[in-house]
C-alpha cells in the first residue's frame, strides 16, 4: 500500500507526558457488514495503536529505527476482529500513544537527542472494507485531538515513568474523555498540527517486528550489604520488568537495571550516562500492573526501591519481559562440552538482545548503535542461527542511503546518528576497514546463506561505491594505510583506556580487508551478470592490492609486518597469499598461538577468523585449544565467570569480580561470538557448497576431547542436520539431507562421496585424538 492520504500529526502543546492522539468516528451506513479492516501506523518516535478499546498488536517500538532523514517505515495490521460486530453508524475510537523512541529521544553518548525530530508525531490510516465493496478511510489529520497520558517520561536510555494516578482509559471508548490531574501534573488536551515530512519517504514495513520473546521470573531476591533490595533474573536479557503491586496512593517504586554486580551491589558504571531506571507511582486502588513499553534495558539484575511489602512478595510481583526483533530460529548446535554449549547459548541470547530493530553493539549503555564493524564480523553466525534475510536486507538499505549522502562513505554506525554527535576520538571519519566493509561483506553473506541474488542486485551500487571509495584513499604505494582506522579493535593486549592500541599494523589490516572487499565486489559483478566492466575493474583493484601487500608487508621469510596473530589470520582467510606463503603464515600463526598459551591475542578484526586460519593451514589442534581455553583472555573465560551473554571485552569482568576499568565495557556484545560460525562448520561439520545450501558439505573435524557434536540448519530447501559421535575409536556420522539437496561427505580415512536426500550414516575407521 503506497497511496496513503493520512498525514503525520503532533500535539500543538507540550502535554508534559507521552501524548495520546485520538479520533472518534462512526462506521459508514448502508454498505453491509465489515469484511476487512487494515490499519497502517507509523511515527516519528514510536507508536502503540489502539482500536475498539484494545491494543492492535503485541508489536513494540514501531515503526523501528531507520535513517529517518530519508525513510520511515509504515507498519500494517489486520484489525478486522477489532471492528467485527460493530454496527453500521456505531461509534468507535482509534488512538495512538506516542513515545520519543529513536527519532525524538536522546541517542549516543554525547548527551544530545532529538536528532531526527524535535517533536513526536504519529501517523495512522484505517481502511475499512464493507460487503458491498465500499471502503471507508479514517486517517490522521488536523481534526484529531491530543491528550496527556500517565507516561510522564520516556527515553530509550533512561527508562520510563508511569503515574498510576493519571491512568484513565476513557480515551479508548466513544464519548466524553477524562484527563486526570494531580498536583504537579495537570491533565491536558490539545489540538494538533500536520507535520511536514520533508525528504522522508514512507515505505511499507518488511522486517520482523519487535515483540516479547520470553518472560523470566526472578531466581533470587535479597538485601545487599548497603541495604539495597536486589533481584537476579538469572540471565542477562534485554527488555524490562513488569510489576504487579498494591499500596498507598503516591507510593513510588523505582527500578534500576544493570548487567552485573560489583562488590555485591548493582554495577552501574558501565551504563555511563544511561539511567536505565523505571519509576511507577501507585494509584492506591487495589492491585495495579505496570509495564513500560517505550524503553528497554540490558540487565540481569534490578535494584528495587520503595517496595511496600516483603521480599517474598516482591519476588512473586516481578516478571522480566525479554524483547527483540522476532526472527525465526534456524540453526542449532550442541556438543559433549558443557562450557562450549553454554557459550553457544550466550551467543544466541546476545544476538537476540542486540537484534532489536537494527543490529546494535550493546543494549544497556548510552550507545545501542548499529555499529557496522560488529555485524561485518558476526553476519555469518547470525544468518545461521536465525533467518536474517529481511532484517539485515532492510538495514542494508539504510547503509546505501547513508552512503549516498556521505560521498560514498559507509559510516561507523547505521543509521548514522554520529554525524549529528561526532565522536572526538575518531576524527574526520572516512571509509574504515572492517566497519565500512560491512556494506560489501553483509550482502555477500546473505547471498551465501540464502542463495537469493536479489540482495546483491539491490546492494551492488553500494558495494561498488565502497570499493571505489577505498581506491580513492590508497596511498601512492597502493596500500590502504591512510585515514582513521579502528584496526584490530580491542586487542586484549591493548590498555583498557586505549582499545585501538593493537599489535596489528593498521595498514596491514586495512589493506587485506580492502583486498577481500574488492574480490567480493568482483565476484558479485560476475554472479549478477551484465557487469563485465565492473568485474574487471574490481579484479584489477584486488590484484593491485595483493601486489602492494606483497611488496610492502610480506617479508622474504614469510613474516608479515607486525608479526602478530591477526595479520596472519586475515592474510590466510582472505586469500591474499599464494599457497606457499599461506602455509608459512599458518605455521607462524600456530607458533604465536602456542606462545600465547592458546589464549586469545586477537581483537575485533582477527577473532572471527583465527580458528579458520589455523584449520585451513593444518593446525586444527591449535584451533581447538584456542576455542576451549578457559583462562583469560578466551571465549570460555566469561562462561567460567557466570556470563550468560558474550562480553565486549575479553576481560569485561576481571578474575577478582571487579569490572574492567575501561570507560567502555559491556557484558552483551555479539561480535566476539562470531567464532560460532566455525563451530557450526568445522566442529558440527555442516557448511554450504553452493549459495543457499542447495549443495552442502558434511565434514566434521573432531578434536579438543569432544566425544560428540551436532548441528542443524533449517535452509530454504528444508532441514539439514549433522551429528557425529566417537564410538570405539571410530567416527560415526549421521546426516539428514532434504530431498533435492546433494551432500558431499568428507571424512578422515574415507573416500569423498556424494549422497542425496534422506537419512545417512557413515563410519570412519579412524581414531580421533582425544585432545
Amino acid at each position: 500500500m503506497t497511496d496513503w492520504t493520512a498525514s503525520f500529526i503532533a500535539s500543538d502543546d507540550d502535554l508534559g507526558s507521552a501524548p495520546i492522539l485520538r479520533r472518534e468516528f462512526t462506521l459508514d451506513e448502508g454498505h453491509g457488514d465489515v469484511t476487512r479492516a487494515t490499519l497502517d501506523v507509523s511515527a516519528l518516535g514510536v507508536v502503540e495503536a489502539w482500536l475498539g478499546g484494545q491494543r492492535v498488536s503485541d508489536h513494540l517500538l514501531e515503526p523501528g529505527w531507520t535513517s529517518y532523514e530519508w525513510r520511515v517505515r509504515v507498519v500494517s495490521h489486520d484489525v478486522t476482529p477489532h471492528l467485527t460486530g460493530t454496527a453500521a453508524g456505531a461509534a468507535a475510537v482509534l488512538a495512538l500513544v506516542l513515545g520519543k523512541g529513536w527519532a525524538a529521544g536522546r541517542l549516543a553518548w554525547g548527551g544530545g537527542g532529538g536528532w531526527y525530530a524535535d517533536e513526536v508525531a504519529g501517523f495512522a490510516e484505517l481502511r475499512i472494507a464493507f460487503s458491498d465493496g465500499h471502503e471507508q478511510r479514517v486517517g490522521t489529520d488536523a481534526d484529531w485531538q491530543a491528550l496527556s497520558s500517565a507516561i510522564t517520561a520516556d527515553q530509550l536510555y533512561d527508562g520510563e515513568d508511569i503515574d498510576g494516578r493519571l491512568r484513565d482509559e476513557s480515551f479508548l471508548t466513544p464519548g466524553p474523555v477524562t484527563v486526570p490531574s494531580i498536583e504537579g501534573h495537570e491533565g491536558r488536551t490539545s489540538s494538533v498540527h500536520v507535520v511536514d515530512l520533508g525528504e522522508r519517504e514512507l515505505v511499507a514495513d518488511t522486517v520482523p517486528p519487535v515483540r516479547p520473546l520470553a518472560e523470566v521470573a526472578p531466581v533470587e531476591v535479597w538485601t545487599s550489604p548497603a541495604g539495597a533490595t536486589l533481584v537476579d533474573f538469572g540471565v542477562n536479557l534485554v527488555g524490562w520488568v513488569r510489576v504487579t503491586a498494591s499500596g498507598e496512593a503516591g507510593t513510588v517504586l523505582t527500578l534500576r537495571h544493570a548487567e552485573v554486580l560489583e562488590h555485591d551491589e548493582l554495577g552501574t558504571r558501565p551504563l555511563r550516562s544511561a539511567e536505565a531506571t523505571d519509576r511507577f507511582t501507585l494509584r492506591g486502588t487495589g492491585v495495579e500492573v505496570f509495564e513500560p513499553r517505550f524503553t528497554f534495558h540490558g540487565f540481569r539484575y534490578a535494584q528495587v526501591d520503595g517496595w511496600p511489602g516483603t521480599l517474598d512478595e516482591l519476588r512473586s510481583a516481578l516478571t522480566a519481559v525479554q524483547v527483540g526483533s522476532d526472527l525465526r530460529r534456524t540453526g542449532t548446535f550442541a556438543s559433549s562440552h558443557e562450557l562450549l554449549d553454554t557459550f553457544h547459548e550466550n551467543v544466541v541470547r546476545g544476538m537476540q538482545g542486540n537484534f532489536l530493530s537494527v543490529p546494535t553493539d550493546c543494549p544497556q549503555r548510552d550507545e545501542r548503535l548499529g555499529w557496522t564493524g560488529d555485524i561485518a564480523a558476526f553476519a555469518p553466525t547470525a544468518s545461521y542461527l536465525f533467518d536474517t534475510g529481511a532484517f539485515l536486507g532492510d538495514w542494508l538499505r539504510d547503509v546505501w542511503l547513508e552512503q549516498q549522502h556521505a560521498d560514498g562513505i559507509i559510516p561507523f554506525v547505521v543509521p548514522d546518528v554520529l554525524k549529528y554527535s561526532p565522536a572526538e576520538d575518531f576524527r574526520d571519519p572516512d571509509a574504515t576497514a572492517l566497519w565500512s566493509d560491512a556494506g560489501v561483506w553483509v550482502p555477500w553473506t546473505l547471498y551465501q546463506a540464502y542463495g537469493d541474488t536479489a540482495v546483491l542486485a539491490e546492494q551492488f551500487p553500494s558495494m561498488a561505491a565502497h570499493v571505489r571509495r577505498i581506491r580513492s584513499l590508497l596511498s601512492p604505494e597502493g596500500l590502504w594505510d591512510t585515514v582513521f582506522q579502528f584496526g584490530d579493535w580491542l586487542d586484549p593486549d591493548a590498555p583498557p583506556e586505549d582499545p585501538a592500541a593493537a599489535k596489528a599494523d593498521k595498514g596491514v589490516v586495512a589493506t587485506v580487508c580492502a583486498y577481500r572487499s574488492a574480490t567480493i565486489a568482483a565476484d558479485t559483478a560476475e554472479v549478477l551478470g551484465g557487469h563485465e566492466a565492473e568485474a574487471a575493474e574490481f579484479r584489477e583493484l584486488a590484484t593491485g592490492l595483493q601486489a602492494a601487500f606483497r611488496e610492502h608487508y610480506l617479508q622474504d621469510d614469510g613474516r608479515i609486518r607486525s608479526d602478530c596473530t591477526t595479520v596472519y589470520t586475515l592474510a590466510i582467510v582472505f586469500g591474499i597469499l599464494d599457497p606457499e606463503d599461506e602455509q608459512r603464515a599458518g605455521d607462524r600463526l600456530a607458533e604465536l598461538a602456542a606462545a600465547a598459551g592458546h589464549r586469545i591475542s586477537t581483537g575485533f578484526a582477527g577473532t572471527p577468523f583465527i580458528t579458520d586460519a589455523l584449520t585451513r593451514t593444518g593446525h586444527l589442534d591449535d584451533a581447538y585449544r584456542l576455542l576451549l581455553q578457559t583462562e583469560c583472555p578466551s571465549w570460555l573465560y566469561p562462561v567460567t565467570m557466570g556470563a550468560t551473554t558474550v562480553w565486549e571485552r575479553w576481560d569485561s569482568m576481571l578474575p577478582d569480580g571487579t569490572i574492567n576499568p575501561g570507560q567502555m565495557t559491556s557484558f552483551n556484545h555479539y561480535a566476539l561470538g562470531a567464532v560460532a560460525d566455525w563451530m557450526h562448520r568445522v566442529v558440527g561439520g555442516l557448511s554450504a557448497l553452493t549459495p543457499g545450501y542447495g549443495e552442502v558439505l558434511v565434514a566434521p573435524q573432531p578434536g579438543g576431547g569432544l566425544t560428540w557434536a551436532a548441528t542443524s540448519l533449517e535452509t530454504r530447501h528444508g532441514l539439514v542436520a549433522v551429528r557425529w559421535d566417537l564410538v570405539d575409536g571410530d567416527l560415526v556420522v549421521r546426516a539428514t539431507v532434504p530431498e533435492g539437496v546433494s551432500a558431499t561427505v568428507r571424512l578422515p580415512g574415507l573416500e569423498e562421496q556424494r549422497v542425496g536426500g534422506g537419512e545417512h550414516e557413515f563410519r570412519a575407521p579412524v581414531a580421533v585424538p582425544a585432545g
